[in-house]
């Protein structure tokens, strides 16, 4: 966990010191989205043998686990949060994991690149699921109506979809791919992780919680322990163990998903508890992530 730990912490260090400023942040972020990272992931995906990779097992996991805290959550804000446009914010807040940037880097330093090839399979699915999630919830309680249509666009135009589609047909047909575009592929995918853990230390923000205190714990602990916690159990009681249960806890132990904040503020949400929320769970998941990795080494086989 400490290289991530240190790029975080040094990407806030540059925002404090004027070296990265929002306006980095936002194009660097559209850069690692729209390419380095689906670069990351085809060259990846591509490599590696995709029959290891692909467990529906863990992907169904992932995703009853994510509706079972979906659906939770949703009632809990229904009867107990009173302010309708934090509702949508806490919810989001306390399923969306950061996969693409955390929890990969967490797979990559634990368990190399077939544990980075693994984790993007996941990645893809739980992706899906995600934006799905986020738009309808985020949209209900803001009012606005729910487009089907423009959910779908959205899901088929994902730029990381498409890569781990991509990556997937190359390596179940084992299709040839020219060593210049391979290189050239991978020198591009290096930039993915420094570059977005950079960004996710120079995009928090701790401003003064105030009256919204309640709702960042409430986000960050389902965020920080139950997301997690729901996850693992269903894996262990369904038999997953080795690379696919450490992939599951440390994709599902990654904070709140930067992302969150681009579409609140989007939709014209409660962004300031949606920046907070990340903030707050970023900081809390990192000791927690240690923690729970250690007994999960002590008590589990994820070797």
């Amino acid at each position: 966990m400490g290289p991530v730990l240190i790029l975080i912490i040094i990407g806030y260090g540059f925002y404090r010191q004027g070296l990265l400023d929002d306006s980095f942040v936002e194009k660097a972020s559209r850069l690692i989205f729209n390419y380095a990272l689906p670069a990351l992931l085809f060259v990846n995906i591509s490599s590696s043998d995709i029959s290891s990779l692909t467990d529906p097992k863990t992907i169904a996991i992932g995703i009853f686990g994510t509706l079972t805290v979906f659906f939770t959550y949703l009632l809990w804000v229904i009867y107990r949060v009173q302010n309708r446009h934090d509702k949508g914010v806490i919810v989001q807040g306390a399923f969306r994991s950061n996969m693409g940037i955390i929890g990969l880097a967490y797979c990559a330093n634990a368990y190399g690149q077939e544990g980075l090839a693994y984790a993007s399979i996941y990645l893809g699915a739980l992706t899906i699921v995600y934006n799905v999630l986020s738009v309808t919830v985020l949209n209900v309680f803001e009012g606005s109506a729910v487009s089907l249509k423009r959910i779908s666009k959205g899901i088929v135009s994902n730029p990381i979809i498409l890569s781990i589609i991509a990556g997937v047909g190359v390596s179940y047909f084992a299709l040839p791919t020219p060593t210049f575009v391979t290189n050239s592929l991978g020198y591009f995918a290096q930039l993915t992780l420094p570059l977005a853990l950079l960004c996710t230390g120079a995009s928090l923000r701790f401003r003064s919680l105030g009256r919204e205190w309640r709702m960042v714990l409430l986000a960050s602990v389902g965020k920080c322990i139950v997301y997690p916690l729901v996850l693992v159990s269903l894996a262990i009681w369904f038999g997953v163990t080795g690379i696919s249960l450490g992939v599951v806890f440390l994709m599902a132990m990654s904070p709140t998903a930067a992302a969150s904040y681009v579409m609140v503020r989007k939709i014209g949400g409660n962004h300031q508890l949606a920046a907070q929320i990340i903030a707050i769970s970023t900081i809390v998941s990192l000791p927690l992530t240690v923690a729970g990795y250690y007994l999960m080494l002590s008590f589990t086989d994820i070797a």
